[in-house]
């Protein structure tokens, strides 16, 4: 570790990286890393901000990761650089608003080949929003196909940033990255002069660390924290005694105060991570802070699903599993539920779809477990007769009809950029979703940007991937909530053997409840094996059947012993195999075999 340069605020840089997945946001801190030294040759790697596999192999930032660097300028000073790495999806704009709301300034990476995706457009809007200073980089310039002038003017009609001082780099080559550094320099400002000494500083991400609790990751408003300090979380009302303060280069280094300006993290012996809330604010318990720093919201979750194991003895390491994963990832929420059809199992409720399949993933991965995922669900909020109004995401909750005045669903504004040749298929599956087309604007001779409103039951199954399928992979989606809106939403129910089977039970739209039924039904008789007896698969609607479908008894040739003679001795087997048939089916249960509900669980995503 080199010798840290003495304190000066002026020489402080907070910066963020704004990009679309794959576009290189990773590989430019990578030699960003390299140029200053902030981490030796021998530990390079690829992506070394990325910790998790999972990271690497989408090429996602799930978890952010701020760096300190060292940089030793042209001008003969030595700049302290904060680099803090967001999430690019939209199911984490929260924290991603957070990170910007530490920093001063943002690179907006764009890929050379690829031009503007939706991702980057919705988080350069949040950096606007809080009036950021926003240096255009053009990455990927090395590559055959690279359309430096196209992409320039696709952001400033787009975007509306001023490309004139863009800079052209290629991360993987290193070209242009000497100059990136010196644009920050001069581009992003030093954070403001803190008004008082009162301390103010700004909760912008978190982790669980076994052995020392949990770790706060904060950016220092005002005043000073260090070793000792009695601190208040603004937001929970907890306090607690710091035990260690430190900078990130790019792993933990214990510094002895952290100034304003300055980025790092904080420990304070916290065992729960709920005590800590992202966008929370730490002050001292002794002369704290009049009001905590705006911009603070709960997060809720968007999308529930059950997370049941598949082998129910995995049941405590399942719940085992979450409540470790719950420690590093506050934005979870696990409760726990049981079905008829699958057992016990957790009820959990996630930030949207990729969130989930994160989770999913993890927890099969690093927890090593067998488990199965209901099909994601909504909020959706009823008003009954009475007045009473309830948040409903289980269609096991489902009230009585007779009691309900009004049901709302969650509506959702959608931005799509595609190819102009596209427009067609687009605009269908906008329909089929049930959405409106707001406004359609030319970005420029070759794409579009699609403004839709839609219902968000409708895209957070497999919306993403009709997308992709339609516009051959070119076509980009990121939407953010906008209200909710009175619908004709019915409960589905799917009854087998004239017996209701919750696990596949669901709330839908009735204009799409029909064809859902018949799809799950179809989906059932492949996957339910034959009985003695005729089973009726059914999908309904309150007492109303709208769909049928039969799985077919398994027969015996019970006359396959009378060889000629008379037909009546025939009959007579009939009639008495008719009768046992009968009398099976009044008493007969069907067993819906595990492998049944993970066949429809994947058909109805």
């Amino acid at each position: 570790m080199k010798e840290t340069p003495p304190y000066c605020l002026e020489r402080i840089r907070n910066f963020s990286i704004i990009a679309h997945i794959d576009h290189g946001k990773s590989t430019i801190a990578d030699r960003l890393l390299e140029l200053t030294g902030a981490i030796e040759a021998r530990n390079m790697q690829e992506q070394v901000l990325d910790a998790m596999d999972l990271e690497r192999e989408r090429g996602i930032t799930i978890k952010a990761h701020p760096v300190t660097m060292y940089y030793h300028a042209d001008d003969g000073l030595t700049y302290q650089i904060n680099f803090i790495d967001t999430p690019g999806h939209v199911d984490f704009t929260y924290e991603v608003s957070r990170s910007l709301a530490a920093c001063e300034g943002a690179l907006l990476v764009v890929d050379a080949v690829q031009g503007v995706q939706a991702q980057s457009l919705a988080n350069v809007h949040l950096a606007i929003e809080r009036n950021l200073e926003i240096v255009p980089i053009i990455n990927k310039i090395d590559l055959p196909s690279a359309d430096v002038e196209g992409v320039k003017q696709q952001i400033e009609d787009v975007i509306g940033l001023d490309t004139s001082d863009a800079i052209s780099c290629s991360a993987k080559t290193g070209i242009g990255i000497k100059d990136i550094m010196e644009r920050i320099l001069i581009s992003v400002p030093a954070p403001r002069p803190p008004e008082d000494d009162i301390l103010r500083a700004l909760v912008f991400d978190s982790h669980y660390d076994p052995y020392r609790g949990v770790m706060v990751y904060v950016r220092v408003i005002s005043g000073e924290i260090s070793k000792k300090t009695p601190i208040l979380m603004m937001v929970t009302g907890k306090t607690f005694e710091v035990q260690e303060v430190g900078i990130f280069s790019p792993h933990e280094v214990p510094v002895e105060t952290l100034r304003p300006g300055e980025v790092g993290y904080l420990l304070a012996n916290i065992k729960v991570t709920s005590d800590v809330k992202i966008g929370d604010t730490v002050t001292m318990t002794r002369k704290p802070a009049p009001a905590a720093l705006p911009g603070f919201r709960n997060i809720s979750p968007v999308v529930y699903a059950g997370i049941y194991p598949v082998d129910s003895s995995d049941f405590e390491t399942l719940r085992d599993a979450l409540f470790k994963f719950q420690l590093n990832d506050s934005a979870l929420h696990v409760e726990q539920e049981s079905s008829m059809a699958l057992g016990f199992g957790f009820r959990c409720g996630f930030l949207g779809l990729l969130h989930l399949e994160i989770v999913f993933e993890r927890l099969q991965r690093e927890f090593d477990l067998d488990i199965i995922t209901t099909a994601p669900s909504v909020i959706y909020k009823f008003t009954l007769t009475d007045g009473t109004l309830l948040n409903i995401d289980n269609v096991a909750h489902f009230p009585d009809p007779t009691f309900i005045e009004y049901i709302e669903e969650p509506w959702v504004k959608c931005h799509i950029m595609a190819p102009a040749d596209y427009l067609g298929a687009i605009m269908s599956l906008g329909m089929d979703k049930r959405g409106e087309l707001m406004k359609t604007e030319t970005i420029d001779g070759k794409r579009l940007l699609l403004t839709y409103r839609l219902p968000l039951n409708e895209i957070i199954t497999d919306f993403n991937d009709k997308l992709k399928s339609v516009t051959r992979g070119y076509g980009s989606f990121d939407y953010e909530f906008e209200k909710y809106e009175i619908g004709d939403i019915v409960k589905l129910e799917i009854r087998v053997n004239e017996e209701p089977v919750d696990a596949f039970s669901c709330l839908v739209h009735r204009t799409k409840a029909e064809g859902k039924g018949r799809a799950v039904c179809k989906k059932l008789v492949d996957v339910i094996p034959m009985q003695q007896f005729k089973v009726p698969v059914q999908a309904a609607i309150g007492g109303k059947i709208v769909a049928r479908e039969t799985i077919r008894a398994i027969t015996k040739n019970v006359t396959a012993k009378c060889y000629g003679g008379d037909i009546t001795r025939k009959r007579k087997l009939w009639e008495k195999q008719k009768e046992g048939k009968k009398r099976m089916k009044e008493i007969g249960k069907v067993n819906i075999p595990q492998s049944a509900f993970m066949e429809v669980l994947k058909a109805s995503e």
